[in-house]
């Protein structure tokens, strides 16, 4: 009797362990998809997956990219768009020493207040924001035909295809087809939904000179600032990732440790046998 209890028990748990796995399967399948997924939409072109530096598991960006992509923001995208969560102290020892950085603060005008309360504009330092080109959004949309320019600190992965469709937008700028109307000050871009955008074409062929000499065409252009506004949204990139190498290095070792320090302990516990012995003609104590 007791046998075929335990057969039965273990053939529960085998059955548990069969469906808690297929449904772990399933889980991870899940996740598979939707990270994976397609965005589907019928007015927009999706765009293509370019060999990024830094899209591999262990890859890092190239700071020369993200400096000169700093270059394209502040020169054309800063007159519109603002990034209000990066601070200068951000560029410090990143893609920039920290005389670089001060340097780059000081030439901004920060608006701020006195000690007597009245608005001044000072020149920046390291702990203040990247200034904004507009007070409020009202004021941003009405000096854009009533659309008011995104703050593009986290657009790189707001935005499905992250740094593809940023490329993309920016290089893919055309003559809209027959049957589509454009309004004045608007531009027509298959990358965006609907394909009509309020933002005109902003990089063209040599638009900008970079510090470093590199030709600034409009693909490298649109290359930089995508590399940069990816770093904006993620300044941590590189450290999450010398950190997981760090962690997979030191794995093997843990699991050595682990195993070990479980046959030790287990081979004691299992090897044990409890036998128990009753005594003839003794009765087991009453309680009172």
């Amino acid at each position: 009797m007791q046998r075929a209890v335990a057969q039965g028990t273990k053939a529960v748990s085998r059955t548990a362990a069969v469906i808690a796995g297929a449904a772990g399967f399933t889980g991870l399948g899940l996740v598979y998809a939707l990270e994976n997924s397609v965005s589907a939409s019928s007015d927009a072109v999706h765009p293509y997956h370019l060999p990024w530096s830094h899209a591999g598991p262990f890859s890092s960006f190239d700071i020369a990219s993200v400096r000169r992509g700093y270059e394209v923001y502040k020169q054309v995208c800063a007159a519109c768009h603002s990034m209000k969560f990066i601070h200068y102290r951000h560029f410090v020892d990143t893609i920039m020493t920290e005389e670089e950085a001060k340097a780059e603060a000081a030439d901004a005008l920060i608006n701020d207040v006195d000690d007597r309360g009245a608005p001044i504009q000072r020149p920046g330092i390291l702990t203040d924001k990247l200034p904004a080109p507009y007070p409020n959004k009202k004021a941003a949309a009405a000096a854009n035909n009533g659309a008011a320019p995104p703050d593009l600190s986290l657009m790189s992965l707001a935005r499905h295809g992250g740094d593809d469709y940023v490329f993309s937008l920016l290089t893919g700028y055309m003559e809209a087809p027959a049957g589509i109307k454009v309004d004045d000050g608007k531009a027509y871009n298959p990358y965006f939904p609907g394909g009509v955008i309020s933002m005109p074409q902003q990089l063209f062929d040599e638009g900008i000179e970079y510090k470093d000499g590199t030709p600034a065409t409009m693909s490298q252009q649109a290359k930089d600032v995508s590399a940069f506004m990816h770093w904006c949204a993620e300044p941590f990139h590189d450290t999450r990732k010398k950190w997981a190498l760090k962690i997979a290095a030191l794995i093997p070792f843990v699991a050595v440790i682990l195993v070990y320090g479980k046959r030790h302990f287990w081979s004691f516990n299992k090897s044990q046998k409890f036998i128990f012995k009753t005594v003839k003609g003794r009765e087991p104590p009453k309680h009172q």
